[in-house]
This record gives C-alpha cells, sequence and structure tokens, in this order.
C-alpha cells in the first residue's frame, strides 16, 4: 500500500484572526490556539508522517515545527507551495476586498484560469509553481513501492483547495462551498498513470456531490478567516 498526501492547512493566525488576506511570505505568526491546533492533528496521526514539509510562509513553518516536536520528525520547507498572492488586495480585511478574492476564485474553479487577481497571481501561476512540487513529491516517494508513509505538506487554504481540484477532479462548486478551516487538511493518494484520488476533504469522505445552491462570495463575507 502506498502512502497519501496529505495537504493540510496552517494553524491559526494572527491574520486568520483579523480577517486579512494575508498571503505574501513571510506572513502572520501562529496564534496561542494556532500552535495548539498543530499539536492536536499530530497526535490524532496514526503513525507519524514519512516526510513533514511546510511553505516558506512563518505560518505554515511554525505549525511544521509544532508538528515535528510533537511526532520526533524534522520538517523541511519547499518553495512553490505558498498561498494564493493577492497582490493590490494583500492585507485588506473589507468586505470589498474579499469579495473581490473570492468571485476571481470561483472563476478559477470554473476553468478560467488565466485571469489574475488584481497585481496578483492567476490559477495558472499557482498550479505553474505548486504541482511541480507535487509531482516530485510523488516521483521520489509515493511512486516507490518500498514507500508506504504519509506525506504532510503544511500549506494554505485557497491553494491547497485549488490544487486538490485540479489534480483529483473534485467538482467546483463542492470546492467553492467547503472551504478548509485551521489545521483542516484534503489527503490525495496515487493512482494510475499519474491520476490521484481525493480520499479526504477537511472531515468529509466520497463521494463529494456538487452543491446545487452554493454562494462561496457571499458565504466569504461572513465574520470567518477569508482564506480557508
Amino acid at each position: 500500500m502506498t502512502g497519501r498526501l496529505i495537504l493540510m492547512r496552517h494553524g491559526q493566525s494572527y491574520g486568520n484572526v483579523e480577517r486579512r488576506l494575508d498571503t505574501r511570505p513571510p506572513g502572520a505568526d501562529l496564534t496561542d490556539l494556532g500552535r495548539e491546533q498543530a499539536r492536536d492533528f499530530a497526535l490524532a496521526r496514526a503513525r507519524p508522517p514519512g516526510l513533514l514539509a511546510h511553505s516558506i510562509a512563518n505560518r505554515a513553518a511554525q505549525t511544521a515545527a509544532e508538528i515535528g516536536a510533537q511526532l520526533r520528525l524534522s520538517a523541511e520547507e519547499f518553495t512553490g507551495i505558498h498561498e494564493v498572492q493577492a497582490g493590490d488586495l494583500e492585507n485588506r480585511d473589507d468586505d470589498d476586498a474579499i469579495a473581490e478574492f473570492n468571485a476571481i476564485y470561483r472563476r478559477w474553479l470554473e476553468g478560467d484560469l488565466a485571469v489574475p487577481m488584481p497585481g496578483g497571481e492567476s490559477a495558472s501561476d499557482v498550479l505553474d509553481r505548486y504541482v511541480p512540487v507535487v509531482t516530485e513529491l510523488r516521483l521520489r516517494y509515493l511512486d516507490d513501492h518500498a514507500w508506504t508513509d504519509d506525506i504532510i505538506v503544511v500549506s494554505h487554504g485557497a491553494a491547497i483547495r485549488l490544487v486538490a481540484a485540479t489534480l483529483a477532479g473534485v467538482e467546483s462548486s463542492f470546492v467553492l462551498d467547503h472551504h478548509l478551516a485551521n489545521a483542516e487538511s484534503v489527503v490525495l493518494s496515487p493512482i494510475t498513470d499519474g491520476r490521484w484520488s481525493c480520499v479526504q476533504w477537511g472531515a468529509l469522505s466520497p463521494p463529494f456531490y456538487p452543491e446545487p445552491d452554493a454562494h462561496p462570495v457571499e458565504d466569504a463575507l461572513q465574520p470567518v478567516d477569508p482564506m480557508g
């Protein structure tokens, strides 16, 4: 049995508490609750992963450090797996900015990969830097029949949802309506011909049914952090 790729959203950060579009590394630190969430994630593992990776952002590195301390495992930093770059919307917390971010994000998941965030990245930009890291991890570890451990990648909510939907073909309305809370994860299992199967999305297991009445932009304006 091969291992799985666990794309974990970092623990709660101060940017999340402040409801900011905090995307540019190094970004905000973890809160005390965020560190506790990371430790709880580690303690819930049935067995330690074979590899623990994280993005270049402070909140991801700190999450991985807390996990590593619990599991007695060193963490490795990987470039390319940081959050969607919000550009001109960076650090804003007003409803207009959050609505614009989520409206563009919705267009991405509906297939318009070339449209950029204002002054920021397009979906194609994100996938072009993120997917090669996932592919490298798969080729180096998960496609080796002798490798049976999971790989935990501590990353970021919007990037994880986009990449997982693209790699595993998860229906867009489901993705739009199912944000990831801090320290939740999407689990991908490698299958034949370089493809992936999504075997867990947060607390949910497949099948991942389309949402008939999803309102992602409106939902993002609720009093929660917008980056999940």
